[in-house]
């Protein structure tokens, strides 16, 4: 055993309370629905880790206001395409028959941090039915958020993120930058974007579906230009810097920054989610 002391916990030390104070200060509004996109890391020392944080989050929007995450499941998809780790091919068809369907009460979240996870977890949460790009809500709006997310529209009309348009939510990044913002994938929707044949499980056996390619190649830049452009409501809670701004504000700009900035031409035969 190592006789050298751990190292200090790093600070500032951040409580249910003093974060949900700080959120309210930020621009977060009672009552208002929120698309939040988070790293706990960022915070601090935070008393209570996640579960403390959806608290604070939920004490700022108050009881007439909903929280919206992603609770993305990427790795339900195609091994032939994972490259972070991949596996070998000839482990594919196995896994492609093995691989257990898409459940929203069980399907653990991935690659989206641990407040997500806590919020899919969280009593009377809702989660949307795609199998790869599901969002949960908790709160009065949390049924016209989720309900109706297509099979075949990871994040375009018929997904939340266009009912979170419809319902002026808001978008707050929280510790992290634009390179989190789903929102931008809409906008990817409604510009020409190339499709993808998408395989993943299912509950009747292996599925594949054509969907429009997603990617969030040069989303730092389109988020440093919406801001530089836009108005961004910038604050900070515990250590983290956060970013407020409505939903459609970021389809619509993105909406035109893209086809300029990323032009995206032709049709691939395989992709899976980012």
């Amino acid at each position: 055993m190592s006789d050298t002391p751990a190292p200090p916990p790093t600070g500032p030390l951040v409580t249910r309370a003093g974060l949900a104070a700080e959120l309210r200060a930020a621009g977060a509004l009672s009552g208002e629905t929120l698309l939040v996109h988070s790293s706990l890391r960022s915070l601090g020392w935070v008393c209570g880790g996640p579960v403390a944080v959806v608290q604070a989050l939920l004490d700022a929007l108050g009881p007439r206001g909903t929280l919206v995450v992603p609770t993305q499941s990427g790795d339900l998809s195609d091994p032939a395409v994972w490259a972070a780790p991949p596996v070998p091919r000839s482990w594919w068809d196995t896994i492609r028959a093995t691989m257990p369907p898409y459940d929203p009460d069980l399907t653990p979240t991935r690659g989206v941090g641990v407040i997500p996870e806590t919020v899919r977890r969280w009593p009377g949460a809702l989660r949307s039915a795609h199998p790869q790009t599901s969002f949960a809500a908790v709160g009065p709006r949390a049924a016209t958020v989720t309900d109706g997310h297509a099979e075949d529209c990871r994040l375009g009309e018929r997904s939340p993120l266009a009912r979170l348009e419809e319902l002026g939510a808001r978008v707050l990044l929280l510790g992290v930058g634009y390179d989190s913002c789903t929102s931008f994938h809409l906008a990817e929707y409604r510009v020409p974007a190339p499709l993808a044949r998408v395989g993943r499980p299912a509950p009747d056996g292996w599925r594949e579906i054509t969907e429009v390619s997603i990617s969030s190649d040069r989303f730092g830049e389109l988020g440093h230009d919406f801001e530089r452009d836009r108005p961004v409501v910038r604050g900070t809670a515990g250590a983290a810097t956060t970013r407020l701004f409505p939903v459609a504000d970021a389809v619509a700009y993105a909406e035109g920054w893209l086809p300029v900035h990323r032009p995206r031409v032709g049709d691939i035969l395989l992709g899976g989610p980012e």
